[in-house]
């Protein structure tokens, strides 16, 4: 018995929008604009979180190992940062105290060094999926060396580069959105060749 092909859509644009966008609204927080509120935690559990476990799970069943561990580890990403951050304030759990600056440098850390190893997996696809990664490494390692060094201008400047990481995600994902809707390059992502 045949098995009839069925065409999958590509469910990379969701999960770049989900990471993209929560990434921006938190950098923005980070940069001093605005503080942490529910906004930016909804968004991590919902858009940077469920969207992107979700389109993990999407990207298993096409079979694209890199896009199962990358939007599902980043959508997890977001749920465990959003846990860190409400945890400690849940009454019913005692003794949960907020991590430290030491802890906190700990945990981007090894994010950055996944990242890091993430974006070699990179190399072989466009140039603007390289750049969401290296952005996002060094992303990561300047958020360890800001809650290590606890510099105020660092933070800023580490929120900046944060809303350039997002932006890259959210560009890729509507360009590879309107390529294909086109049928054509409506927006560069520079293939590899």
């Amino acid at each position: 018995m045949s098995e009839k092909l069925t065409k999958l859509a590509n469910p990379a644009p969701l999960g770049l929008l989900g990471f993209g966008v929560t990434t921006v609204l938190l950098n923005l927080h980070n940069a001093g604009l605005f503080p942490l509120d529910t906004m930016i935690l909804a968004m991590g559990i919902a858009y940077g979180g469920l969207a992107q476990v979700i389109v993990g799970i999407m990207e298993f069943r096409k079979g694209n190992t890199f896009g199962t561990v990358a939007f599902t580890s980043y959508g997890l990403f977001w749920w465990s940062l959003v846990a860190l951050l409400l945890l400690p304030k849940v009454t019913f759990l005692t003794g949960l105290n907020q991590p430290t600056e030491t802890a906190m440098a700990a945990y981007f850390f090894m994010w950055g060094l996944f990242t890091l190893a993430m974006f070699f997996g990179t190399l072989k696809t466009n140039r603007a999926l390289q750049f969401v990664f290296a952005s996002l490494a060094l992303l990561f390692f300047m958020l360890m060396a800001r809650d290590l060094t606890g510099n105020a201008m660092l933070a800023t400047i580490t929120g900046i580069e944060g809303v350039i990481c997002g932006s890259s995600a959210v560009y890729l994902a509507i360009a590879e959105v309107l390529n294909e809707a086109h049928n054509r390059t409506v927006l560069p992502i520079c293939p590899v060749k």
